[in-house]
């Protein structure tokens, strides 16, 4: 070879470049991209929502080495599939392969083994740590009526899984239903931002819990100077007590007890609003708190009793009683306590939302450990969603009551693959996003005060046999219109 460099005969420029890599090295390196970015894309457009912190890859132990579903991409792979309409593990395995063909590279396996393993290996305390941390933030000042007070309001409801043993062990089914008949039922209660809808706080129990018992677990969640809203199921002696014990007020509604006539009230504030007095109830063997809470309970409770005109043609109540301790008319007037509890129906369409909308009525998952993780990472995508309608809300300057959560659904389910493949920098990051905000404060939904909408069911079910014996045991009757399944 002839020396190009007479003065320097050991140096040879063309060796001060870097080595060239072989075809072999190029395809590792591209199939690193894809390990890394195959999910984890829109991590960067949600990073001011979804805190990445618990997701970072450990220098040891479960999820350290570097797989195609590290941590980070299990996480936001068991993400995409909450959001999808589908919801399957398959899903989540084809936009695996759609990424692979993007880049030219092997295909992976159609197989879902690899990607549910990865997800039973996420730590469900770090997923609750997420959700903990989205539910902390506050969105904007409070505009309640009530002094700018922060409303918080829960109810509960109902979920299903998949008939197995170990979920049966957890949540059994209804006790008059024939085994392998039926499903594992679980009770959940959660508590909401009434002001932006995000859910703050939630315990799971089974069919045989009270939402009573399960509320009062998540006291430890609430502030000093909130509001909780709640229906007649919480309308209790030793609830609205402790909670005035913590500085937080109650709107209820009243269950069980007489009304209290202007006569006995112990202060007469209008015509259908006055203040009343409770006496400390009787310590029952049966009650769900002990002794020695019971002991200190104070002798009375002072609560403001107001009664609420319905006036609505159409509707069957024509009244119902309030029981708050909100006790001053001048700051809290009765007509913004009854619109107040008139909004508590916000926490129906919430779990709507959450279980209709979003598909967690029924859940997929054959174990208790991934049941509990699919319901926290149901929580994290309602949040999210919750986060985005309230940005977008506040850019266009509408209100957010009126934002549609199925619309922002879909806008989203759209746009998530586009936000996962774009290979952007921070502004046409940023353009894509104000774009999604756009979009999901566009679809308004009418204002409706008053609407009835009865719980019915329009349309009806298909003919086919009611399952009254396990499945290997079961035997078909050859007309469908006996609907009565017979046993082998």
């Amino acid at each position: 070879m002839q020396n190009t460099t007479p003065m320097f005969p050991g140096f040879h420029f063309p060796t001060l470049r870097r080595t060239p890599r072989s075809a072999r090295q190029k395809l590792v390196d591209e199939m690193a991209k894809i390990k890394q970015k195959s999910f984890s894309e829109i991590a960067e457009y949600l990073a001011h929502i979804v805190p990445t912190a618990p997701l970072k890859k450990p220098l040891s132990g479960t999820m350290s080495r570097n797989r195609i579903f590290s941590k980070e991409n299990t996480f936001w792979a068991f993400f995409s599939q909450i959001l999808d309409a589908d919801g399957g593990c398959q899903e989540v395995v084809r936009k695996l392969q759609v990424v692979a063909a993007m880049y030219d590279k092997p295909m992976p396996s159609s197989s879902t083994s690899g990607y549910c393993q990865a997800r039973k290996n996420l730590s469900l305390t770090e997923l609750e740590t997420i959700l903990s941390q989205m539910s902390k933030r506050r969105l904007g000042r409070p505009t309640s009526k009530l002094q700018g007070r922060r409303v918080i309001v829960a109810d509960g409801t109902g979920l299903s899984m998949p008939d197995t043993a170990v979920n049966q062990e957890a949540w059994p089914q209804q006790r008059n239903q024939k085994p392998g008949c039926g499903f594992p039922q679980a009770r959940l209660c959660a508590c909401f931002d009434l002001q932006t809808g995000i859910l703050s706080s939630y315990e799971l129990g089974n069919k045989k819990s009270s939402e009573i018992p399960l509320l009062r677990r998540q006291w430890k969640h609430f502030h000093d100077g909130d509001i909780f809203l709640g229906d007649k199921g919480f309308c209790g002696y030793y609830d609205l007590s402790s909670l005035a014990d913590q500085g937080v007020d109650s709107v209820v509604t009243v269950a069980k007890r007489k009304p209290v006539t202007a006569a006995q009230a112990g202060h007469v504030i209008g015509k259908n609003d006055r203040i009343i007095h409770w006496k400390k109830p009787v310590l029952n063997t049966n009650a769900s708190y002990t002794k020695a809470q019971w002991e200190a309970l104070p002798e009375r409770l002072s609560i403001r009793q107001i009664k609420v005109i319905v006036a609505q043609k159409g509707f069957r109540t024509t009244h119902f009683y309030i029981a708050t301790t909100l006790l001053d008319p001048e700051r809290y007037p009765a007509a913004d306590i009854a619109d107040l509890y008139r909004q508590r129906w916000d926490v129906e369409l919430s779990f709507r939302h959450i279980k209709t909308t979003m598909g967690m009525d029924i859940l997929r998952c054959k174990t208790p450990d991934m049941v509990v993780k699919e319901i926290v990472m149901h929580m994290i995508v309602y949040n999210c969603i919750r986060q985005l309608m309230f940005e977008s809300a506040e850019r266009v300057g509408a209100e957010l009551r009126r934002v549609s959560f199925k619309g922002s659904v879909q806008a989203i389910r759209q746009w998530e693959p586009h936000l996962n493949q774009a290979r952007s920098g921070p502004m046409e990051r940023q353009r894509l996003l104000n774009n999604l905000y756009q979009l999901i404060a566009g679809l308004m939904v009418l204002e409706r005060p008053g609407r009835r909408e009865p719980r019915v069911v329009k349309r009806r079910s298909k003919n086919y046999q009611l399952m009254t014996a396990p499945r290997h045991i079961m035997q078909e009757t050859p007309h469908r219109g006996n609907r009565r399944a017979k046993q082998a």
